[in-house]
C-alpha cells in the first residue's frame, strides 16, 4: 500500500530533530570546568580552607573523567549512580564524595545553572561505627603517669587537659597562642581564623588550667630564649618551634599514641578527648544545642555522633519528660 502525501504531512527524519535538540541543550549548558572555577572563587571568598576547596575540585573532576562528560546538564541521576557503582572504595568513602558532589551541585543551583535539585534523593546507607570518648579514669591515670618536671611531660599534660576540658580540636590546639587566653576572665577566646568553622568562640577554663598555662608559658619562654625562637604559641616543640597543626603529624597526637601503647590505655587520642568533653557536658545537663555550639559543629547530627548515646540512655533521658 502506497503512503499518501498531502498538504499537512511532513516528510522529515525526526532523528535529525533529536540530534539538533541535544546539540542545543549542550550549547545552553555551562561547561563543568568553567563551573568549577567560578564555584572555587566563590568558596575562596566565603573563607573555605584551600584543602577543602581542592577536595571539592578533585571529586567533581573524578566524576567528569570517569563518566566522560563535559557539560553540567550531563550530570544526571544515571551518571551519578554509575559513578558511585564503579568506585572501588568503601561505602563510607563513597558517601563522603557524594556529599561533596551534592554541595557543588547545590552551589550550581544557587548560581542559576540548574532548575531543580534532582540530586537531593541520591543517598547511600552506611553503617557508621560510633567512636567512644575517653574514659575519665584513663585521662586522670595518664596525667598521673606523666613527669610534670620535664618540659615534654608538662606540655603534654596541659594539652591533654585542654582538649578534655574545652573540647578544642588538635589543629586548634597547635594554633593556640598566649593572646587567646584571658586569665582575668578565665576564658579561651578563640578567633575564627584558628577554628574550622571560622566563627569566634569563647570557652571557660578552670583554675587548674589557668595555673598550668602560666607555668607552661614560663617554661616556653626559657626554651625560646635558648633556641632564639620568636613565637607566642602555647604548645611548642622541644626546640621551641610551633607544632604542625595537621592532626596526623602533630607532636601531641604522636605522644598520645605512644602513651596509649606504653600504658595500655584505650581511647586516648584527640578525637576521644573531644568526645569525652561532649559527653561530660551532657551528663551535667547541657542540651545538645549548647554542646554543638561549644564544639563548633555546623549541625546537630555531628554532635549526636560525638555523644555516643545508646538506646538505654535515650530512653532514660526521655522518661524525665513524660507527664
Amino acid at each position: 500500500m502506497t503512503k499518501k502525501s498531502g498538504l499537512f504531512e511532513v516528510d522529515v527524519d525526526l532523528n535529525l530533530l533529536k540530534v539538533e535538540n541535544e546539540a542545543t541543550a549542550k550549547h545552553n549548558s555551562k561547561m563543568i570546568k568553567d563551573a568549577i572555577q567560578i564555584v572555587k572563587r566563590q568558596m575562596i571568598s566565603s573563607g573555605l580552607r584551600p584543602r577543602t576547596i581542592k577536595d571539592y575540585e578533585t571529586i567533581v573532576n573524578h566524576l567528569v573523567d570517569t563518566q566522560t562528560i563535559t557539560f553540567l546538564n550531563e550530570i544526571t541521576l544515571d551518571t551519578i549512580y554509575s559513578w558511585l557503582e564503579n568506585m572501588q572504595v568503601s561505602n563510607q568513602t563513597k558517601l563522603t564524595r557524594l556529599k561533596a558532589l551534592k554541595s557543588f551541585l547545590s552551589k550550581c543551583y544557587i548560581n542559576g545553572w540548574y532548575e531543580s535539585k534532582f540530586w537531593q534523593d541520591v543517598n547511600l546507607k552506611v553503617d557508621k561505627k560510633v567512636k567512644t570518648g575517653a574514659n575519665e579514669k584513663d585521662v586522670q591515670l595518664l596525667i598521673s603517669l606523666l613527669d610534670l618536671n620535664t618540659f615534654i611531660g608538662l606540655r603534654d599534660a596541659v594539652a591533654i587537659l585542654t582538649m578534655y576540658k574545652t573540647g578544642i580540636r588538635i589543629n586548634t590546639l597547635g594554633k593556640l597562642e598566649e593572646k587567646h587566653i584571658d586569665f582575668d576572665e578565665k576564658t579561651l577566646v578563640l578567633e575564627g581564623e584558628i577554628l574550622k568553622n571560622h566563627k569566634l568562640l569563647k570557652l571557660p577554663i578552670d583554675n587548674q588550667l589557668v595555673q598550668l598555662y602560666q607555668v607552661l608559658i614560663q617554661q616556653n619562654n626559657k626554651i625560646r630564649r635558648h633556641y632564639h625562637q620568636n613565637n607566642e604559641n602555647i604548645f611548642i616543640s622541644y626546640k621551641a618551634t610551633p607544632l604542625d597543626t595537621k592532626s596526623t603529624n602533630n607532636a601531641i597526637s604522636k605522644q598520645l599514641t605512644k602513651y596509649s601503647k606504653q600504658f595500655g590505655l584505650k581511647n586516648i587520642n584527640p578525637h576521644a578527648l573531644r568526645r569525652a568533653f561532649a559527653k561530660n557536658l551532657l551528663s551535667k545537663g547541657a542540651n545538645i544545642a549548647l554542646i554543638s555550639k561549644a564544639l563548633g559543629h555546623s549541625n546537630l547530627e555531628v554532635t549526636t555522633q560525638y555523644l555516643d548515646l545508646d538506646v538505654d540512655e535515650v530512653s532514660n533521658s526521655l522518661r524525665e519528660y513524660l507527664l
